[in-house]
């Protein structure tokens, strides 16, 4: 198939766009998927392979470590040597790395073979993204695409631990790798016949160093906030963000003086880019971060298994899938700001409702919270993707779209790390574990760690005061929840204002039609890069 340039003119998308579209979905899903396909094969792999507490760790951290470090590169690398060409040879490293990781033989292996499956991921994601805007040149055509997308990442971020769960009660943990490997060879058989190719015209040569300092800057932040949500703040991990920290300040400098950036400085100069940048970083923040206390809660103080907390979860995932066509058809008339900033204030109001949150049969609550969460902040990442993928010249969607992800990685992180600093601290100082009945001092003092902590040592207790170190602990971490609910309120809050001030420029798909058509307007309207 022969290449098209990626600034020449199209007409709206027809049919084979959108089957193309249904062809990008593939790698979408799985690549989702397999940040949470973990949860429960854990316990398997830690049986069959032993790995030690550190092993365990990279096992579980190396695939996000991975593909948060190597988005910058892959999608300028995607810019200049053409993106179906990246996404073919991402899909294969990812297959490769799939059928690694499902035979390993030792943690050794099984940590290269996640990090192998990283590096796919990170090609796969700008790629796909960058494709969608090449494809898709009307704008009401690439919302609808990008908020297809979108319900494709929220869906098989929900259906990992489901399906991870399904597999392991029929098969081995190697099953949950090697779903993927159809999947890929199904893209990679169609995806030379139905996606055209797209490079930048002059996109000079490719700048190793570069790419080097964008790893050096994001890894050790992204450590550092990891390391912080779970051991607290100590002298390590505040050093490895400072770090990355610097490297991100040095990358920027040479971005700014070498003739072939990896990132385009001049996307920045945009006045909506930013702005939509950091309404990304924010919503992934509470989204990501909490998570961690949805989760617990339901496990921890309900008392489910985690496969049954994770079905508990396909509602919220369903309320998103109608969410984000409601909003693709308000922002038409709506102007996207108010939208965005609206997603924002559901949120607020969900979390405000979460600080009610009861120790005891609290599931309806906690449902309609998490629920209207994401119904408020799922439409806000899927407005704001379009807005930044339609920013972005076509020759440099594959580096927005990797700024884009990559500012959803760090967003993620500091949620964590955030919300899950101030909920510790809550925790360890709750007067719910001041005193609870026959409770000897060395099971309290691992009680005030964690709640999981906390039922572990019951199971050593006698009946009686295993009970009131449980209820004592529900109760405590009950109130973290509360305090998390809070602090992620007050964020939500802060970025609904910011979004809605920030972003108002942007016209709503009515006004710029009618503005489009007075006389001498056209080119002013004519793209949202100018608003």
């Amino acid at each position: 198939m022969s290449e098209v340039n990626a600034t020449s003119p199209q007409a709206k998308a027809g049919r084979k766009e959108w089957i193309a579209l249904g062809v990008l979905l593939l790698p979408v899903l799985l690549v989702s998927m397999d940040l949470t396909v973990l949860y429960f094969a854990v316990p398997s792999i830690s049986r069959d392979l032993q790995p030690t507490s550190t092993e365990q760790l990279w096992l579980i951290d190396m695939y996000g470590f991975v593909l948060a470090g190597v988005l910058i590169t892959m999608g300028s690398l995607g810019d200049r040597i053409g993106r179906r060409r990246l996404l073919l040879i991402g899909a294969a490293a990812f297959g490769i790395g799939s059928v690694a990781a499902a035979y390993a033989g030792n943690p050794t292996i099984l940590t290269a073979a996640r990090a192998l499956q990283g590096i796919g991921g990170a090609t796969l994601m700008p790629s796909t993204l960058a494709l969608i805007r090449n494809l898709f040149h009307d704008q009401t055509q690439r919302r609808t695409a990008v908020a297809v997308w979108s319900t494709g990442m929220a869906a098989g971020a929900a259906l990992g631990p489901v399906v991870s769960g399904a597999l392991l009660s029929q098969f081995w943990w190697g099953s949950i790798f090697l779903i993927n490997v159809p999947v890929m060879i199904v893209l990679l058989v169609l995806g030379p016949l139905l996606l055209p190719e797209f490079r930048t015209a002059v996109a000079g040569r490719f700048d190793l160093l570069s790419s080097a300092l964008s790893l050096a800057a994001v890894l050790p932040v992204i450590y550092g906030f990891k390391k912080i949500a779970l051991d607290g703040v100590q002298p390590l991990p505040a050093l490895s963000i400072v770090v990355g920290l610097f490297f991100a300040w040095v990358f920027v400098r040479r971005q700014r003086t070498t003739p072939h950036p990896v990132i385009d400085i001049e996307l920045f100069r945009y006045r909506t880019f930013v702005p939509s940048l950091s309404a990304n970083m924010l919503a992934s923040f509470t989204l990501v971060g909490y998570s961690l206390f949805s989760t617990q809660y339901l496990q921890s103080v309900l008392g489910m298994s985690a496969l049954r907390s994770a079905l508990w979860t396909l509602p919220g995932t369903v309320a998103v899938g109608a969410a984000i066509p409601v909003a693709t058809m308000l922002v038409r008339t709506v102007r996207p700001a108010y939208i965005i900033g609206g997603g924002f204030t559901i949120a607020t109001l969900a979390l405000l409702m979460l600080t009610r949150l009861p120790a005891e049969d609290g599931l309806l609550m906690l449902l309609i919270g998490i629920i209207a969460l994401a119904v408020g902040l799922t439409p806000v990442l899927t407005l704001v993707t379009e807005m930044v993928v339609g920013q972005a010249p076509p020759d440099k969607a594959g580096s927005a779209s990797a700024l884009l992800q990559t500012g959803q990685e760090f967003g993620g992180a500091l949620g964590i790390a955030v919300l899950g600093s101030v909920g510790a601290t809550v925790y360890r100082h709750s007067s719910a574990l001041d005193s609870p009945d026959g409770v000897p001092a060395a099971a309290l003092e691992s009680a005030r760690q964690t709640i999981g902590g906390a039922l572990a040592a019951a199971e050593q207790l006698p009946a009686r005061a295993a009970d009131s170190l449980i209820r004592a602990a529900r109760e405590a971490f009950t109130i973290e929840v509360h305090a998390a609910s809070y602090a992620a309120a007050a964020v939500m809050a802060l970025a609904a204002i910011g979004a809605t001030i920030a972003l108002r420029s942007i016209k709503s798909d009515t006004e710029r039609i009618a503005e489009s058509a007075e006389p001498g307007r056209a080119t002013e309207t004519a793209s949202v890069l100018d608003q």
